[in-house]
């Protein structure tokens, strides 16, 4: 039995143990140490003893600095309150709550080193199994939290580098031109609302939380004209409210490029003709003021894509293969960057441009005229 708030005891060989903080481990993980008596004022001196040396080398840390790694986790979410948009906040969110916090939250924030952030990446790639790309995420959020953290010792925290994994570029399905006829020839056959909105996209480069989100009043035939002005996307129920896990979020598009206008092609407005007039406030999706989700969108997009035999095609492949097609037929890179909703043009040669074979060779055979 011990003697309440002290911490000592007597042990079942008749001796008293005190025991007493000697460190911490790396994880926050309180170490101990403990001294012996035969008596408890014999354990009680020792211990306090002991004690009085630690203090002497060593003076006890400020109760902030007591605080563990997940404390200034949870500060710094709640600082970015307001400050983004409500699905980075839920990003945000989960990334701490299923990566960061699980792992590095019971750290000391004095105790984090780089070796320790190493070590927490190789967990992610490998035991976790996460790709590259959604590690950097991940370690993104991570560096913006220590920045904060360190605002929080003015008297000094550690020089912590982030060190990010390599990410091997991934080639992204493309259709081939005859891929694109057959799947645009099968959507147009027996023409409902969904399967002319992926016909939409496929002309204008359009993402899935664009294209769910998009009214009939944001086109016009008239003008030749499609505006984004909004994006749906599913997020977690994090607010209590009644409905399940996650709930349906249209906000503005991700980023100040996103929301743009984009000129119709000739076969664009065609198709909006052929589509007939609908309800200026009816989604295009559906024809009415009910929406459709891009969960949903995916599975259809699955199934279509599978009725006409096309593997490995999800909605982002129409997206790569209309800036494709665009370079292939000698677009100005600025526009289509802008079409894409791009801030720059580097991004949209660097993940979205797929040269074929085919133009590759002409390229190639240009050489001829110098003389090569």
């Amino acid at each position: 039995m011990s003697i309440r708030g002290e911490n000592i005891y007597k042990r079942k060989d008749g001796r008293w143990e005190a025991r007493y903080i000697k460190g911490y481990e790396l994880s926050g993980k309180i170490r101990y140490g403990s001294c012996y008596g035969r008596t408890y004022k014999e354990a009680k001196e020792k211990v306090g003893r002991v004690k009085a040396a630690l203090l002497e080398g060593r003076n006890p840390p400020p109760r902030a600095d007591r605080h563990r790694f997940l404390y200034y986790c949870d500060q710094w979410l709640a600082s970015r309150k307001g400050q983004v948009k409500e699905s980075s906040y839920s990003r945000y969110e989960t990334t701490l709550e299923k990566h960061i916090k699980p792992r590095l939250g019971g750290c000391l924030p004095l105790s984090l080193n780089t070796q320790l952030v190493d070590a927490f990446c190789q967990t992610l790639l490998g035991e976790e199994r996460l790709s590259p790309q959604t590690v950097r995420g991940i370690l993104v959020i991570l560096k913006a939290i220590l920045h904060y953290t360190a605002k929080q010792f003015p008297a000094g925290f550690p020089s912590i580098e982030v060190r990010y994994p390599k990410e091997s570029k991934k080639e992204m399905r493309v259709l081939t031109p005859e891929e694109q006829r057959l799947f645009m020839a099968y959507l147009q056959e027996d023409m409902d609302e969904c399967k002319f909105g992926i016909l939409l996209a496929m002309l204008t480069g359009l993402r899935i939380g664009e294209l769910c989100a998009l009214h009939w009043k944001d086109i016009s035939i008239q003008n030749r004209t499609l505006r984004v002005t909004a994006t749906m996307q599913r997020l977690p129920n994090s607010e209590g409210l009644q409905g399940g896990r996650t709930r349906i979020c249209v906000d503005s598009p991700k980023s100040d490029t996103s929301a743009r206008t984009i000129p119709l092609s000739e076969s664009a407005v065609q198709l909006c003709r052929r589509a007939g007039v609908r309800p200026p406030a009816a989604y295009v999706l559906t024809g009415d003021g009910s929406w459709m989700e891009p969960r949903a969108l995916q599975y259809r997009m699955k199934k279509f894509a599978g009725e006409c035999g096309l593997n490995g095609v999800h909605f982002h492949t129409l997206r790569h293969t209309f800036a494709t097609r665009c370079v292939e037929a000698g677009f100005e890179l600025k526009s289509l960057s802008e079409i894409l909703g791009h801030s720059s043009v580097s991004f949209t040669m660097d993940r979205y441009v797929h040269s074929s074979m085919e133009l590759k060779r002409v390229n190639m055979d240009k050489l001829a005229s110098v003389g090569l």
